[in-house]
């Protein structure tokens, strides 16, 4: 094998519980909880319903469960169900070191597996954090969004990592899941320019299913090509257009203060919307206190090149048709968050997206790149936002890390509040109390049933 996939290959057997430490554990938690609170506040949408109609077709000798329900379905389906219950609210952790995306949508490759293998707790959050590290520093290196590739191309490799550490491969039969994730896997990155579709919330759980599935594949032996990033025509060269040195992974659980697991580097996000939106709507929250809504006579909206390309370049981002769009969309979500105190999930329903107000609030915004705020990206993720109001006066709000970035994270009782609102729409209190408990125990579970038992809606 090339030397990345050997090195990715050889890491992931390497990496065990004992080398994680009880912040990293910790971590993992607060991670799940999360991550399943959005899969149930997601779990009535209409793409989880279509993902779970697809996933009851498919019947394996190794079911796995699909989310909130009794029902299960082959490996790689459930994982492409769950997946799209996971990121449906566009509200699970994000990482960027510029590069990342949204690394908890790999948690449903290593519950999927789990549950067949009846893997323990221990099992499972290694697993995770594997799949963390290697999707992360991966995406350190590289930044798939501005060569025209969606985050697939890496957190295939990552679940697929994820998958094989619960399945027991050894470090050649990794070696040819990994190659078998990422051969066929280039998700083209128009999933999230102009209007955004229904897919922009399954790219992800798409990526999941391949991973499942080469996984599944390498344990029954199947091989891959040996040079999937470094040979001629592989990643490197046709996605990149140049080599690529990724870094080699510290051995073990060594780790120095600059080196953490990357598990503990993301961000929390406070709001179903994309990450660049979190400390806009924030600070929209926070001036919507100040000023009343009908006395608004400017917004000017000044944040880093990343957050405010978007808006600029894509017209639609001005004038959202769907709820994809609209939680992608930094003018729409300042006015919501204005007019409303709060962006919640029922921000999005067709009336309010189209509401006149809202509109007419987007009607009086400026938004610009801060050159200053760019320099500072990914470090720090500056927004002010500046509303003059009908009589001349001035109210401004800055940030450099919104609610939920690890240097303003939410505590352990916020991410527990986080998941019973989002679980409040199909689970009672005491489920929800259930599987909090069951949570925050993870590492002694001898399986996931409790987890998947408590779920069911």
């Amino acid at each position: 094998m090339d030397r990345t996939t050997e090195m990715l290959a050889a890491y992931a057997c390497r990496l065990s519980y004992e080398d994680l430490g009880p912040e990293t554990v910790h971590q993992v938690k607060r991670t799940l909880v999360d991550t399943m609170g959005c899969a149930m506040g997601g779990f009535v949408s209409e793409p989880a319903k279509i993902a779970r109609s697809m996933a009851s077709t498919v019947t394996s000798t190794t079911p796995a469960r699909v989310l909130g329900t009794n029902e299960y379905t082959s490996p790689d389906m459930a994982g492409f169900a769950n997946g799209v219950m996971v990121r449906y609210l566009d509200c699970n952790d994000s990482y960027f070191s510029p590069g990342g995306g949204h690394p908890s949508d790999m948690i449903p490759a290593v519950l999927a597996v789990a549950d067949p293998m009846v893997a323990d707790g221990r099992t499972v959050v290694t697993s995770i954090v594997l799949a963390y590290e290697i999707f992360c520093r991966l995406s350190d290196v590289v930044v798939a969004g501005d060569l025209g590739w969606d985050q697939g191309m890496f957190s295939v490799i990552g679940a697929a990592c994820g998958a094989g550490k619960v399945l027991g491969l050894d470090q050649e039969q990794m070696a040819h899941a990994i190659s078998l994730a990422v051969t066929p896997s280039l998700p083209l990155a128009v999933t999230r320019s102009g209007e955004l579709s229904m897919w922009k919330g399954c790219a992800t759980a798409a990526a999941t299913r391949s991973a499942i599935f080469a996984a599944m594949l390498a344990a029954e032996g199947m091989s891959g090509p040996n040079e999937p990033f470094d040979g001629k025509r592989g990643l490197w060269e046709q996605a990149v257009g140049k080599p690529v040195e990724i870094p080699e992974f510290p051995l073990g659980g060594s780790r120095s203060e600059d080196d953490p697991f990357r598990i503990t580097q993301t961000i929390v996000k406070s709001y179903p919307s994309q990450i660049h939106t979190q400390a806009p709507i924030g600070l929209a929250i926070e001036l919507g206190k100040e000023v009343a809504l009908a006395d608004i006579a400017s917004i000017h909206i000044d944040t880093y090149k990343t957050a405010a390309s978007t808006a600029s370049n894509e017209p639609e981002k001005w004038d959202p048709k769907t709820r994809e769009t609209a939680d992608h969309s930094i003018p729409f979500l300042v006015a919501a968050a204005l007019q409303e105190g709060a962006v919640t999930p029922g921000t999005f329903t067709p009336q309010g997206i189209a509401d006149p107000t809202k509109r007419a609030t987007m009607a009086k915004m400026t938004l610009a790149e801060d050159p200053e705020f760019t320099a500072k990206f990914p470090s720090e993720y500056n927004c002010r936002i500046t509303i003059t109001d009908q009589s001349g006066g001035v109210h401004t709000a800055h940030t450099a890390f919104s609610k939920g970035h690890k240097n303003n994270p939410l505590d352990d009782q916020e991410l527990e509040g986080k998941f019973r609102i989002f679980a409040a729409g199909v689970l009672s209190g005491m489920q929800c109390d259930r599987v909090l408990e069951t949570i925050w125990a993870i590492d002694e579970a001898a399986d996931m049933d409790d987890l998947f038992d408590g779920l069911v809606v």
